[in-house]
């Protein structure tokens, strides 16, 4: 039976156009929305990039000597296993840069922060960002960024002070910096100290810090209202004093803005403080962040890190990366890391590597939580290869870190998560980049390797392979697997 609609008519409906504008309409994307642009009067980046590079000369210089004087091979132990400056490391050191030996240890400190230097074990290495440090005013930025996010690690805390309040005033000081970077001035730090007085108390109304039962007097002071208190019922919560607040407020405030101009992002004098031109755009970009988070592309930000994950799954390469940085944006490092690695633990092979490309977002803090997944081995090749990119090997030969065993595991956890997820042309396409030379000597070491999945993927394979003579000998294998044959 024919159809009596010509085969043909279809195409009447697709307009002509020249050849040459076909590849320019394959590669068409979707507008993006505009680039925010910073404040009016915010220094060009290659100003700030100048500034920055000014600001960080002295720990740049530092990690350029380290290079040359403590590099493989010298026989040197650049730091004491804890990634404080040795002793006799911080006086060579001083002697031949012309500093003191504490000038020496505040510049090594800040080279870390800033990422100019990579402290492993007892052994130290110059970071990326010193290598592109002349070049890159994007790796100069994002170097004092990282300085300026660690500032409280940057300028010792005031002593006599409980660890709960230095923790709140820390949590309180974006406020304040918005507020500093909305003023575009000098700000009184009394009205500073009000404000970090504000949010210290939503900080701890969020944690519904409200203490129950009767309040405690001082002993012998006399109560005006000892009739209506004794009428109260006491197991009614006592309404907090909305006039007191914490007395260290004050010291920590001061600690704080001189921490931050320590680092260059303010200056304080004659009881104010003003953002520098370094500062005030910091604090925007982070404003910006919390925007773009807050406009989560694929609307994942709430969702927990496997359904996130899931999400991500059909998205492209840079799509994911954007969702992954807004998802990340939302939470602590701490909490990602531990969702990440948790869905990355579960049975989805698919989960598991997405988890890692999403790790390499997170980049250099998740490395302590990476390097603790060694020691599983559903993730060890994993960990193995997400280290060696971060520690500057070419993605492309980061495989060589595996061992024959770990890479014939992937492989197979690879295949699963194809199997699951891909189409058959995929799963057959995937053979061909096993480390085996010959699909028999695949097979023998996929028997070996124990994965979980292997007779489900095996199987999967077979049924996808168009040549029948690979097809039996696959399937024999897994039969293998199945009964616990050879």
């Amino acid at each position: 039976m024919t159809s009596r609609i010509p085969r043909d008519s279809r195409l009447r409906l697709v307009r002509p156009r020249p050849l040459a504008a076909a590849p320019r309409a394959m590669t068409q994307r979707p507008a993006r929305r505009p680039a925010p642009r910073p404040p009016e009067g915010t220094p060009a980046p290659s100003e700030l990039a100048g500034m920055a590079r000014s600001r960080l000369a002295g720990a740049a210089r530092l990690a350029r000597w380290a290079d040359t004087a403590l590099g493989p091979g010298s026989g040197n132990a650049p730091s004491d296993g804890t990634a404080v400056l040795a002793d006799a490391t911080a006086e060579r050191a001083a002697g031949e840069l012309g500093l003191t030996p504490a000038q020496v240890r505040a510049d090594w400190d800040t080279a870390r922060l800033a990422g100019l230097v990579e402290v492993h074990g007892d052994s130290a290495r110059p970071g990326w960002r010193l290598r592109a440090w002349n070049r890159d005013d994007t790796a100069v930025l994002r170097g004092w960024v990282a300085l300026f996010d660690a500032w409280s690690l940057a300028h010792p805390e005031p002593e006599g002070h409980e660890p709960a309040a230095v923790a709140e005033a820390v949590s309180a000081m974006p406020q304040v910096l918005s507020f500093l970077q909305l003023s575009a001035g000098p700000v009184p730090v009394e009205q500073l100290l009000d404000l970090l007085r504000q949010r210290v108390g939503e900080l701890r109304t969020e944690r519904c810090e409200v203490p129950y039962g009767p309040r405690r007097e001082p002993v012998g002071a006399p109560s005006a209202d000892a009739d209506a208190d004794a009428d109260a019922d006491p197991a009614q919560p006592a309404a907090p004093d909305p006039g007191t607040t914490p007395a260290e407020l004050p010291d920590l405030l001061d600690w704080a803005l001189h921490a931050l101009a320590s680092v260059g992002a303010l200056t304080c004098g004659d009881g104010q403080a003003t953002l520098t031109p370094l500062g005030s755009w910091a604090v925007w970009v982070k404003l910006e962040q919390i925007c773009v988070a807050a406009q989560s592309p694929a609307g994942n930000i709430e969702a927990a890190a496997e359904d996130m994950l899931r999400g991500c799954a059909r998205l492209r390469p840079n799509a994911a990366r954007a969702e992954y940085r807004a998802w990340l944006a939302a939470r602590t490092v701490g909490s990602a890391l531990s969702e990440l690695l948790d869905a990355a633990r579960g049975e989805d092979a698919l989960l598991r590597g997405l988890a890692f490309e999403a790790l390499r977002v997170v980049g250099a803090p998740a490395e302590p939580g990476v390097r603790a997944a060694l020691h599983e081995p559903t993730l060890r090749p994993y960990a193995l290869l997400w280290l060696a990119e971060h520690e500057g090997a070419d993605p492309d030969d980061a495989h060589e870190v595996l061992t024959r065993k770990e890479a014939t595991w992937l492989w197979v956890d690879t295949a699963a998560a194809v199997a699951d997820h891909g189409e058959a042309p995929l799963l057959v396409r995937h053979l061909e980049s096993a480390v085996q030379p010959t699909v028999p000597a695949l097979l023998d070491e996929v028997r070996a390797v124990g994965h979980p999945r292997t007779v489900q993927v095996l199987v999967a394979l077979a049924a996808a392979h168009p040549d029948p003579a690979l097809a039996k000998a696959v399937r024999r294998a897994a039969f293998q697997v199945h009964t616990g044959g050879s």
